[in-house]
């Protein structure tokens, strides 16, 4: 087989719903430019390595972008506004965990409340997957 056809193997495997992973990947890329305030507040914090683990924004994985995500611990790190829907983040967290990644949810509140709280309950978190 020639190497191009090894590309359109590997083009034709399934990726999240859609089958298009570069739309996926530009939507990742549009949130990052276009964080809602908690996101920018937390971002601010998680940027730091937390107990030297790693966060990324708006990581798409699969059919989602996730807000944040530690691949080392699998961890995403979602920040909820008025817009989530129970059911619909149920069934997101179902796909996440049958991947191995705990879903911590976060209300957008909290984050404008007090972001250093929420950055130390992120922290326990992490310390408690790291143990």
């Amino acid at each position: 087989m020639r190497w191009w056809g090894i590309l359109l193997v590997i083009s034709a495997l399934p990726f999240g719903m859609d089958n298009k992973p570069t739309r996926k990947i530009a939507l990742a890329r549009k949130l990052r430019k276009e964080m809602t305030e908690p996101e920018r507040l937390l971002w601010a914090r998680l940027k730091e390595r937390i107990d030297g683990v790693v966060f990324k924004r708006q990581q798409a994985i699969g059919p989602y972008v996730l807000d944040f995500f530690c691949h080392k611990v699998q961890l995403a790190i979602e920040v909820d506004g008025g817009l989530h829907d129970a059911e619909r983040d149920g069934k997101r967290d179902a796909y996440f965990a049958g991947l191995g990644i705990e879903t911590y949810r976060i209300s957008a509140v909290e984050v404008y409340r007090n972001a250093d709280a929420v950055t130390d309950g992120i922290r326990l978190r992490v310390a408690g997957i790291l143990r």
